[in-house]
């Protein structure tokens, strides 16, 4: 299998660089195919510009290469810290620039973009590990946003993975 694991937290060192690189070395020892990418590392520009919005837009040929390893990729997982009851900036960009029209997904002819989209992207399985270090019980009794749900996973569905494990999500 072709996966792509996706990094997006800044610290070296970190409990997700610990997740990460042991996703992606047992991968490996198994005989998948694996890129790994840490966004900040890369330097990835998460901001999207006017440009890259439309389907048929100027892609940056980094973006572009993302986009041709993604549309690729057997499965994905993605590894990110709760910041906020959201991803970093970093991941979130990534998802913006990567995650597509016309590369994850479309919409039926006819339809701007009020409809439901059509997932282009082959893989079938997607893994979103969400760490945070406030305590379960905080954030669900005092937090107003959830550190997990699948509302923050849809972008997963929409590009067509037919199976998203959803958010392992991991609280000190």
């Amino acid at each position: 299998m072709k996966l792509s694991v996706i990094l997006g937290h800044p610290h070296p060192g970190s409990f997700n660089h610990a997740i990460a690189e042991t996703a992606v070395r047992t991968l490996r020892g198994n005989g998948h195919e694996v890129s790994f990418h840490d966004l900040y590392e890369e330097g990835f520009d998460p901001v999207l510009p006017a440009a890259e919005i439309p389907k048929d837009g100027s892609v940056d040929p980094v973006v572009k290469n993302y986009c041709e390893e993604i549309s690729e990729a057997d499965g994905i997982i993605i590894v990110h810290p709760n910041w906020w009851g959201q991803p970093p900036a970093i991941l979130k960009g990534w998802v913006d620039r990567v995650l597509r029209p016309g590369v994850a997904y479309a919409f039926r002819e006819g339809d701007s973009g009020e409809g439901v989209p059509i997932g282009l992207l082959k893989a079938g399985m997607a893994i979103v590990f969400n760490t945070s270090n406030t305590p379960a019980e905080r954030e669900a009794g005092t937090l107003p946003i959830p550190s997990s749900g699948s509302g923050r996973t849809a972008y997963l569905v929409c590009a067509g993975y037919e199976q998203c494990i959803g958010e392992c999500s991991v609280s000190s």
